[in-house]
């Protein structure tokens, strides 16, 4: 999205924000003036090539966006115009049902014609030569009115829609859906794909033997895309979306495809989807023909897709990085199916895709069905650059790894011969050996059989788990104090506690247990608190107040829906996570180093001893950056996994473990 795209969106708000207070009627207004912008650019189009106008004709003639934004009217004279234009564009049977439908309620909600005015000069500026304005447009105002965010949905980046295609290979025989259309960028990127596969040209401009479609087989291909979206919005922009790319009668349709189930007998051949990533409070309510039982969306969006492929079918998926490990029932489930039925590869993104509408860690699941039975490895992929910078900005910058991953993927999928599997490193024929030999110096990818990941226990899907490098762990890190790399460290809310089940769990001593936070172990307290007494996700507890031998344990506060008031006797250290890791901080708290460095501050009474929030504050501990902290967790992880899966290993494992922490701190 340019920079002139983002100033005349910004210039149309202004316009409106003292007629049309109300953000969403904002969205309405501006969408609907594109539209109507839109429809006109068309018919001026067709004219210029000979032939004539299918919108602004017969009774619609005098309300074209042309005479509209004509100079020698006056502004009373537009604002009839435009007011008359949306009421007869609902009723007109010339034009397209999508466009009746869209204009349906459509309406001015105010009757200033100076404003109306300044509006249109806005909207002036889009023009139909660019479609996707019209889908960037809105996705922006959902951006800066931070709608996005809080309903999970995040602009997915063109570059990356086109990789996922390019990737995924959709070809004209398939069926094709996105089950969280948005504005339709997936539909419209695999479109024009396999409009690509087809026009007689190489990607180098050099001529091919491709045969173009015929009229027969395009007629086809426009009824084998498929959008759904539970946001009424979006639905009527991914439809103009997909007509402006000549789609005449697109099937979006308005569906919630976590709750309703009319469509569940629905199979495609090819599925992509970037779905929303937050779940609302209290999870999602669903029915019962889900393969996993949950509440998150996210993990029920992943089982409907393995769902709906048919047998043979393919997908690109984008997930956020708790469907890679987090340690829930439901995740651990999905991961164990993922593996088990049509996963082939995981591509790692960097975290900074989706800035500036959020910072979120995201991968993409890769599925075909055919090429997962023939493969006894699963594939990792990392991306580290996508050709921009991660800042909010998002500048474009030289460093790229995507062509790299799609060639690499690309041979990943035709490795395959007389069953035998497929090696990366040895056989990338289209990749000079130099490039070879640069690429996996980066470590881009490296292939992990499905047996190691399901030994592990968990079924941990990251890909630096199965690789494990220990040359970060000789570097010396600077020491840095706990009130430095925690926002919060403070004791808890002194409530009453009872044993019966009240309002509100509450944390004391007795709920840390083996460095998590055992529910079984809290009381309740019907007492008032506060939206700050009550635990978050990644807080650590740390105790603080008891006998010597348990003095100064730790837990953390993970993967816990439910709310858990942060009670007395143990303080709560919150991290900042721009500088430290939740995980890394207790593994570090939990080391021996500190434990015994700690207990020196203690103050010793008969039966217990303390130690004061002041001295913790001061504690230190070596902080190395972030993208090692995560490889430290990932490691210590693995030994962590190892050490409960096999009993015999446990003191070999035990010992790796407290290596990685002994060379941390240069011991």
């Amino acid at each position: 999205m340019n920079t002139d795209t983002k100033r005349h969106i910004d210039a149309a708000r202004q316009v409106l924000v003292g007629v049309v207070p109300n953000p969403s009627s904002q969205i309405d207004q501006i969408t609907n003036a594109l539209i109507y912008k839109f429809m006109d650019d068309m018919d001026q189009s067709a004219i210029k090539q000979g032939g004539e106008a299918s919108f602004f004709t017969g009774d619609l003639k005098d309300y074209s966006w042309t005479r509209l934004t004509d100079t020698r009217i006056g502004n009373q004279e537009r604002m009839n115009i435009y007011s008359e234009a949306l009421i007869k564009f609902s009723e007109s049977k010339q034009l397209p049902q999508l466009f009746r439908e869209i204009f349906k309620s459509a309406f001015l909600p105010y009757r200033s014609p100076e404003v109306l005015g300044l509006f249109l000069k806005e909207i002036e500026y889009f023009d139909y030569s660019h479609p996707e304005e019209l889908g960037n447009a809105y996705e922006y105002l959902l951006s800066i009115m931070s709608s996005q965010g809080d309903a999970g949905q995040f602009r997915t980046p063109r570059h990356i829609i086109d990789f996922i295609v390019d990737v995924v290979n959709p070809t004209a025989e398939d069926k094709v859906l996105d089950p969280a259309c948005g504005t339709g960028g997936f539909l419209v990127s695999a479109y024009k794909h396999i409009l690509e596969q087809h026009d007689g040209m190489n990607s180098n401009g050099t001529k091919n033997s491709e045969k173009p479609l015929t009229p027969d087989q395009r007629k086809n291909l426009m009824g084998n895309f498929e959008g759904y979206d539970i946001d009424p919005t979006m639905v009527r922009i991914a439809r103009v979306n997909m007509y402006l790319h000549q789609f005449k009668d697109p099937k979006i349709f308005p569906y919630d495809t976590l709750s309703m189930d009319d469509r569940w007998k629905d199979k495609f051949s090819v599925i992509l989807a970037n779905p929303p990533f937050m779940s609302p409070k209290g999870g999602v309510s669903t029915h019962s023909k889900f393969s996993i039982q949950s509440t998150r969306s996210e993990v029920l969006f992943v089982d409907y897709i393995m769902n709906h492929l048919r047998p043979n079918g393919r997908a690109g998926i984008i997930v956020p990085e708790g469907i890679i490990f987090q340690s829930g029932k439901s995740h651990k489930e999905l991961r164990k199916n993922l593996i088990n039925d049509g996963l082939y590869a995981v591509v790692s993104l960097p975290s900074g895709v989706f800035n500036p509408y959020a910072g979120v860690k995201t991968s993409i699941l890769l599925f075909n069905t055919e090429l997962a039975k023939s493969n006894k490895d699963l594939l990792f992929v990392k991306i580290e650059n996508d050709g921009f910078d991660l800042g909010a900005q998002r500048k474009p910058i030289d460093k790229n790894d995507l062509p790299e991953a799609l060639e690499i993927l690309k041979q990943w999928q035709c490795g395959i011969k007389d069953g035998r599997v497929f090696d990366v490193k040895n056989e990338i024929n289209s990749i000079s050996k130099s490039k070879e030999d640069e690429l996996y110096r980066k470590q881009i990818a490296h292939a992990v059989s499905r047996e190691e990941i399901i030994m592990s226990g968990d079924y941990n899907l990251s890909g630096d788990r199965y690789q494990v490098t220990n040359s970060y762990l000789e570097a010396k890190w600077p020491m840095v104090s706990l009130n430095d790399i925690f926002t919060e460290i403070k004791n808890g809310k002194n409530v009453n506690q009872f044993d019966e089940v009240g309002k509100y769990r509450v944390s004391r001593i007795q709920t840390i247990a083996f460095g998590v936070v055992d529910l079984n172990k809290t009381k309740y307290t019907n007492d008032m608190v506060q939206e700050s007494d009550f635990l978050k996700e990644g807080d650590i507890l740390f105790s603080h107040i008891n006998s010597m031998d348990h003095l100064a344990k730790t837990a953390i506060f993970e993967d816990i829906e439910e709310k858990v008031v942060h009670g007395s006797n143990l303080i709560r250290l919150r991290p900042d996570l721009k500088k430290i890791i939740p995980r890394f901080a207790l593994y570090q708290l939990k080391s021996e180093y500190f434990i015994e460095n700690a207990r020196r501050f203690a103050q010793k009474a008969v039966n217990q001893a303390s130690i004061n929030t002041s001295a913790i504050r001061a504690f230190k501990i070596p902080v190395p950056p972030l993208d090692v902290q995560s490889k430290i967790v990932i490691e210590i992880d693995g030994y962590q996994n190892k050490i409960s899966e096999n009993k015999k290993l446990i003191e070999k494992y035990k010992q790796e473990a407290k290596d990685v922490i002994n060379k941390i701190w240069g011991k």
